[in-house]
């Protein structure tokens, strides 16, 4: 936790909530331990939907189809998203949520490598929400920037790793420090690239907005 949980606690007690598929969901990846977005995330996430109103987005990283199906109840209702997963036990539980809820329409699932299919894709997104492998985050760093249409927010989830990032390498489990490095070396590309405005938010585990100049 980046920020003090009595602040949380009381930010995310101010919430109107959520769709009942939604909370049921949510209750679901708790119980299973799927990760998603927290709720200061949703909360924020929500406003930048609202505020941006982006018609195309693209997700990379579906899990079990939570942020998708979220952001499909605050963006235009002519809105489309694509959302890439590469693991395969949650690949047909993203699917069932779909079409469980009725969203098959506005979503649309990619299954396999996001590096792979960040390549291929060609269509101008308004809106980018990094939310997969951490350390993958600066590979597709490139294709991501390719896509995003100017004027576009690319939003990048868990930056700050619990913390993590801000420590020496030598303070992290060995086992994690190259995604520690990783994540340094994205975040400096993010600030210092020609191309973007970015600000990193100690939010959640911490949030990336950066805007395509």
């Amino acid at each position: 936790m980046i920020t003090d949980e009595r602040f949380t606690a009381y930010i995310n007690s101010l919430e109107n909530g959520n769709p009942p598929y939604l909370d049921e969901l949510e209750a679901y990846a708790k119980k299973t331990q799927v990760p998603i977005i927290r709720k200061e995330m949703q909360s924020l996430m929500r406003t930048l939907l609202v505020m941006n109103k982006p018609k195309q987005i693209l997700e990379v990283g579906t899990a079990i189809g939570f942020s998708a199906l979220f952001m499909s109840e605050f963006m235009p209702r002519d809105g489309h998203i694509t959302t890439i997963e590469k693991y395969e036990k949650r690949i047909p539980i993203a699917k069932e949520n779909f079409r469980k809820f009725h969203k098959e329409e506005q979503i649309k699932l990619l299954e396999g490598d996001a590096a792979e299919i960040l390549k291929e894709l060609k269509e101008p997104f308004d809106f980018i929400f990094m939310d997969a492998a951490k350390g993958q985050y600066i590979h597709f760093l490139p294709d991501v920037l390719r896509l995003l249409a100017p004027g576009g927010l690319l939003v990048s989830d868990n930056v700050l790793q619990d913390g993590d990032i801000i420590e020496s390498k030598y303070a992290v489990t060995r086992r994690d420090r190259t995604i520690h490095k990783r994540m340094r070396e994205y975040l400096y590309t993010l600030k210092n690239h020609e191309q973007l405005e970015t600000a990193i938010l100690t939010l959640g585990d911490g949030v990336a907005l950066s805007v395509k100049k």
